[in-house]
């Protein structure tokens, strides 16, 4: 039977404001995408996020993002090459500084929001971003949507790469997400969804928004945190998955 690593964005609370329930998601899925303070975490977020992880031996990864508090990272930012590679970086050594005092790492980077989506189709973008995870620690894998610039770049610079899909969200014929603002693109009915994420884990393939089917060679299937209902999605789509005996590991 097929194997899947579970991941989600966690850690994006700011302050007094709470975004998901980080405490019950990391007991469910397998791979935490933490973000780092540049579209949503504040320090003591971070740092009780990667203890939590720890705890739940969930992998931690870097959710870097354009600096963007304000927009939550959904907006793009025009930035030079460089001055993009040392937001990046800034990202990693901040996050990585709490998975260490937590007694683990950060193994593997997921851009956030527009610059996931901006990084999976311009390549110098992609580059940008793999130049910051390869000078700072080459061990670190990739994880992105398959076949797109990012992952291209990352395999092109000898990174691990891992292909996801999104069990929450809809798609487009070319297999990119429907944006947000559409209707129809965020997935909340835990049942049809949990289903479907069996579907994709099974063939590989999701129904895009037309009824299209198209491949998503998968390693990891994303549940996003801060979707209603997010923690008993995840629950239903664990549950879903395990009866079918697909087990449930860490890409990493």
């Amino acid at each position: 039977m097929p194997s899947v690593d579970l991941n989600s964005d966690l850690g994006e609370g700011y302050g007094v404001w709470r975004l998901g329930d980080d405490a019950e998601m990391l007991k469910i899925v397998t791979s935490a995408n933490i973000a780092c303070g540049f579209h949503a975490g504040d320090p003591s977020t971070l740092r009780a996020v990667c203890v939590d992880a720890v705890k739940n031996s969930v992998q931690i990864g870097a959710q870097v993002s354009y600096p963007d508090l304000v927009g939550f990272g959904r907006r793009r930012i025009e930035m030079e090459p460089n001055e993009l590679t040392d937001a990046v970086l800034y990202q990693l050594g901040a996050l990585d500084a709490f998975a260490q005092v937590a007694r683990s790492e950060v193994s593997y980077v997921k851009p956030h929001g527009a610059l996931y989506n901006v990084a999976c189709a311009e390549r110098s973008v992609a580059d940008a971003i793999v130049e910051a995870i390869a000078d700072y620690d080459h061990s670190m894998a990739v994880l992105g949507l398959p076949g797109s610039a990012l992952l291209q770049s990352a395999e092109a610079a000898g990174l691990d790469v891992a292909g996801e899909a999104f069990a929450d969200r809809a798609y487009n014929d070319d297999g990119t997400l429907v944006p947000r603002g559409q209707p129809g693109a965020v997935l909340t009915d835990a049942t049809a969804i949990a289903e479907r994420a069996v579907h994709m884990v099974m063939t590989q393939t999701v129904t895009s928004h037309s009824g299209r089917n198209i491949s998503v060679p998968l390693r990891s299937l994303c549940i996003h945190g801060d979707t209603p209902g997010a923690v008993d999605i995840a629950r239903a789509i664990r549950s879903a998955l395990e009866a079918e005996g697909i087990g449930i590991y860490p890409f990493t």
